[in-house]
């Protein structure tokens, strides 16, 4: 029965025809109960939509593209597992499109939009997979497309993200009200909307505690735990070392614990760390990390249900959204002891 189609499908769902492949390609114009009952026929008979078919007659590929500089990276890792999920119930599939960072991949991504292999794109850059002239940005005629966590600085392009700059400001802020005066902090890529935010709330909390800002504490890294272990020992050989660390990622404060263990500074007591994003592994690493927490779950939901509500070309236009942060304090800060 691998072979059914359609129409055999509704005839087991007992639905119309038209009910049926709404349900599959189009549940928001079905009911809940509908759609689940649609699915269950179409698992048990092992019904699977014809793509190719439908988006001849719908001119929809029932893809949507994600692309993404690094696949590997944990935190996006989360948020891919998310879209995945929350697409499959609008009956979509997600094509990831690992760019390595490489611009000639990001243009390529990015044309299959325009060629119709894919129907909109979820970016998790912030630059455009598009050749364009940064003066006509506004001219450009773009897909449907939805901003992950980094912003491409175009306002006509939603974007889902908490507040970095508030989310750092409160990590700051611990790492102070703990005592430590000399806090140094290891960015991600700085080229990144995301790296840029955090630090100016890692400004904006020293300025608050009226704490000169030492320009030999921001040291410039990428979203890695090669970048954390390497410039960590860039700051393990300044005269005046930092009492406390702030990592713009999770990844980068496992390779800043892995260097300071190896150098025989014991975390907190000797050098406190600070982390960002709650990946899993965070609370399971020894000290386990004190960390801003990302929902990664709920930006993949909506991340997808904004794109989706372009790609059927909702009359609302959809609006940025600003997920909350949660600081989770664990055994990796400690107050200073000089």
């Amino acid at each position: 029965m691998s072979n059914i189609g359609i129409k055999e499908l509704a005839k087991i769902a007992g639905v119309s025809i038209a009910t049926a492949s709404r349900a599959i390609s189009n549940p928001g114009r079905v009911s809940q109960a509908t759609r689940e009952k649609v699915l269950a026929a179409a698992k048990n008979v092992g019904y699977t939509p014809n793509r190719l078919g439908s988006g001849l007659r719908t001119s929809k590929t029932g893809n949507i593209i994600a692309i993404i500089p690094d696949v590997s990276d944990t935190f996006n890792f989360g948020v891919i597992k998310s879209l995945e999920r929350a697409a499959s119930k609008h009956g979509y599939s997600v094509l990831l499109g690992d760019t390595q960072g490489l611009r000639e991949r990001e243009l390529a991504y990015g044309e299959m939009v325009k060629s119709k292999q894919a129907d909109g794109i979820i970016l998790f850059s912030h630059r455009l997979p598009f050749e364009h002239d940064t003066d006509k940005l506004g001219e450009l005629k773009l897909p449907p497309m939805v901003n992950s966590c980094e912003s491409t600085g175009d306002g006509e392009i939603p974007l889902v993200s908490i507040d970095n700059t508030l989310a750092a400001r409160e990590a700051t802020q611990h790492l102070i009200e703990f005592g430590h005066k000399d806090i140094a902090v290891i960015t991600g890529d700085i080229n990144t909307p995301s790296s840029k935010a955090r630090l100016a709330g890692y400004y904006e909390a020293l300025n608050t505690a009226s704490i000169e800002v030492d320009p030999q504490y921001i040291v410039t890294g990428e979203y890695s735990i090669e970048s954390g272990q390497h410039y960590a020992e860039q700051l393990l050989l300044l005269k005046h070392r930092p009492s406390a660390i702030f990592c713009f990622s999770d990844e980068i404060a496992f390779g800043c614990l892995h260097t300071l263990r190896a150098h025989g500074f014991d975390v907190p007591n000797d050098v406190s760390v600070i982390g960002f994003d709650d990946i899993r592994f965070a609370k399971y690493v020894s000290p386990s990390l004190t960390t801003v927490a990302q929902p990664a779950e709920a930006i993949g939901e909506h991340c997808v249900n904004l794109l989706i509500s372009q790609i059927n070309k909702s009359d609302i236009k959809p609006e940025s959204v600003v997920l909350p942060h949660q600081l989770i304090i664990r055994e990796s800060t400690a107050p200073y002891s000089p």
